[in-house]
């Protein structure tokens, strides 16, 4: 029996120990289990330390005037983010933050037991999650590599990874990467563009109180957001945090008192996101995202050096408006302006209409680069093109009654000047500058439409492509151009035959400092500098315009500078002109409406467009040195004149039909005095060495249109 009894003692103690050996050996399974299960994560599962100041994130990118000093747009995606350093970010930010996030963030090791007990005890007290425990090294974990998910493996995770950061970074480095990296509403992530969107300041000009509010947003910054129905609770949530900022001795009571008495909405910005030069801006933003695409330039943090003159374009703003306004009268809505370097082929200016925002006018169009007939302010690529082939300043040609033949529509083309009038013959030199129509034709003819078009392309014009379309119409403004390309080209005239490159931006620079884009001058010489010095002088002669513009058009500026200018009107008042240079500026302005009716009659580009680009020239002029032009070298062969035709003329008493003199006839009554035209070869005329012979623009016998022109005399 007593062998039994301890036997039986025995063997039950034997299960005991038998069970806690197998308890013991589970627990340390598990602990290796676990043990390895996490140093797995550590070391395998989560991303390696130095990733988080390593990897791409996302910033925004600000586009800068020339002078890098005004901000015209911030571009961004979905994140709206400017990262700052150290240095840049005030100590009452990051105590405000403390405060309220992690107010044992200085002694933890990147989670905090203490803090995840007493947040649990809190949701079990209210039945419902009012605290998470996480510690803003968690925080910036999860914003860095994690999802917001609430799910066990992420907080696993998190707390792992937190733990990895805080044994690579310093406290500092990593307040630092949360303060740039956490959402605070409203599109705005980082404390800069935080303390920008809602207080338009930079984050190290922030008060306490303006950073306690900025410290309430991150936990919900939708709910918390100061444009929402919540700002009662915001306002609490703020105090809150004052109060405990108190708690913790981060500022003095003194700060904490004076801080609650401030009514902090009373600051907060309109939402808007500010944009200056609007229609420049989008123009820029569509040859960037055509080279580097979209998702590069709205993430990369890019500085964007623009080659716009800030002071230049409120200039243009304000005479653009301020020239609609006059404009209304004759039937016109809108504007638009784009002045150009033409030394380098920057813009300095560009204004796409009066008002960006206006609806009404279809004011986000932008004008500037948009295909609108040019009217006369065509004339002059088709002048150059006939200097080029031989024919002078000096060449006569006959402004008369001219019919062209059929021109494509079933109709013949007859041209008519703008004052219904024919002058005579007049040269080439007086026909362009007073903007005949009838002479102007005549000079697309004999230098050719193709011929013109070549030049126009080489010069700058983008458009024109499809040449078929095009007749004896085009020299009068029958093809659409776009103004930014009609001020460029001008600018060859300005640089002598020089063509710049037509550039927008100077150079690039992204978040590290690197240069993404550097602009060079891209020049080449399109235009010979004799025929280029002809149409300066010819556009700059204001006698030589008096006839039809008189001697006081807004084709002149006030201090008597010298300039060159041409304008432009289309059929029926669409299309208003004016297009001018000195040799360091060359700026262009269309007047209209962007729908295309017509303005009311009399709206030409000497009243409609003229007086905005005289206002514009004579203000951004000031106190600029005087410029003037080179004269061209009279002594240039004349192919025109040894191959082409000459002519003689005669003068007769219309009441006898008697032959008399030049002289006697320039003496007489205009009225009683007649002129007929005779047309031989040049070398005929030499070699007759008839005194009144002289060189004259026309076909050559064998020439079909020889003829027409013929038939049309004084």
């Amino acid at each position: 029996m007593h062998y039994m009894k301890n036997n039986q003692r025995k063997s039950g103690w034997f299960y005991v120990r038998q069970a806690l050996m197998g308890f013991f050996d589970a627990f340390v399974l598990l602990f290796f289990m676990c043990a390895g299960a996490l140093a797995w994560l550590y070391y395998s599962a989560t991303p390696a330390a130095s990733e988080l100041v390593t990897r791409k994130i996302d910033q925004t990118s600000t586009i800068y005037d020339s002078s890098g000093q005004h901000i015209l747009y911030e571009l961004h995606g979905e994140q709206n983010r400017k990262i700052i350093s150290h240095s840049e970010i005030p100590d009452v930010i990051r105590n405000a933050t403390i405060a309220t996030e992690d107010s044992n963030f200085y002694h933890h090791i990147g989670v905090d037991p203490l803090a995840v007990l007493r947040a649990l005890k809190v949701n079990i007290e209210n039945d419902e999650i009012r605290q998470g425990g996480s510690t803003i090294t968690q925080q910036l974990a999860r914003s860095a590599f994690l999802t917001r998910d609430q799910t066990i493996q992420r907080k696993i995770l998190e707390a792992v990874f937190a733990i990895k950061i805080e044994r690579n970074y310093s406290k500092e480095q990593i307040l630092d990467q949360y303060l740039n990296e956490v959402p605070y509403g409203a599109n705005a992530y980082g404390i800069e563009t935080a303390s920008q969107t809602y207080f338009g300041k930079s984050a190290n000009n922030l008060t306490l109180d303006e950073a306690a509010f900025l410290a309430a947003l991150p936990k919900a910054p939708s709910y918390y957001s100061p444009y929402s129905t919540n700002q009662n609770e915001l306002a609490l949530r703020q105090r809150d945090i004052l109060i405990r900022m108190g708690e913790l001795k981060l500022a003095s009571q003194t700060e904490i008192d004076s801080a609650i008495k401030v009514n902090t909405f009373l600051k907060i910005k309109s939402l808007s996101q500010p944009i200056a030069a609007p229609h420049f801006v989008f123009y820029v933003l569509g040859q960037l995202e055509e080279k580097y695409g979209k998702d590069f330039l709205q993430t990369g943090g890019l500085k964007i050096y623009t080659s716009l003159d800030f002071d230049m374009q409120k200039t243009a703003e304000q005479v653009v408006v301020s020239g609609a306004a006059k404009n209304i009268s004759r039937g016109a809505t809108n504007a638009a302006l784009v002045a150009i370097d033409p030394k380098n082929g920057n813009i300095l200016a560009m204004v796409g209409s009066k008002n960006y925002f206006d609806q009404t006018i279809d004011g986000q169009v932008n004008v500037a680069t948009s295909p609108r007939q040019p009217g006369s302010s065509f004339k002059p690529f088709a002048y150059a093109h006939a200097f080029e082939l031989g024919y002078q300043p000096e060449t006569k040609i006959l402004d008369a009654q001219t019919d062209f033949g059929p021109d494509g529509s079933g109709h013949d083309y007859i041209p008519r000047n703008y004052d219904g009038r024919f002058h005579g013959l007049l040269t080439m030199r007086e026909t362009l500058a007073q903007s005949l129509n009838i002479p102007a034709v005549k000079t697309l003819y004999l230098a050719s439409i193709d011929g013109t078009i070549d030049l126009a392309h080489r010069m700058g014009i983008t458009t024109l492509n499809d040449r078929r379309r095009y007749g004896l119409s085009l020299v009068l403004g029958g093809g659409e151009v776009k103004l930014v390309d009609m001020t460029s080209a001008f600018s060859v005239f300005a640089t002598e035959g020089i063509k710049n490159k037509v550039q927008s931006v100077e150079r690039i620079v992204d978040q590290s400092g690197k240069i993404v884009q550097q602009s060079i001058v891209d020049s080449k010489k399109v235009l010979d500098t004799q025929v280029a010095r002809k149409i300066n002088s010819i556009l700059s002669d204001n006698v030589a315009r008096t006839p039809i513009f008189g001697p006081k058009s807004a084709l002149i500026l006030d201090d008597g500078r010298a300039v060159a200018a041409k304008t432009g009107t289309t059929q029926e008042f669409r299309d208003a002109w004016t297009i001018g240079y000195t040799p360091s500026i060359v700026a262009g302005v269309w007047a209209g409406n962007n729908d295309n009716h017509p303005m009311k009659d009399g709206a030409d580009g000497v009243f409609v467009a003229a007086p905005i680009w005289k206002d514009f020239m004579q203000q951004v002029l000031l106190n600029k040195p005087r410029e003037n032009f080179v004269a061209y070298d009279s002594q240039d062969s004349n192919v025109a004149q040894e191959n082409g035709m000459s002519a003689v003329i005669t003068y007769y008493k219309k009441k006898s039909g008697k032959k008399i003199s030049e002289e006697k006839a320039n003496k007489a009554d205009p009225s009683r005095i007649g002129q007929r035209i005779e047309y031989i070869p040049s070398i005929d005329a030499q070699n007759s060495a008839l005194e009144n012979s002289f060189s004259i623009a026309m076909p050559s016998l064998s020439d079909p249109m020889y003829a027409r022109w013929a038939s049309g005399q004084e």
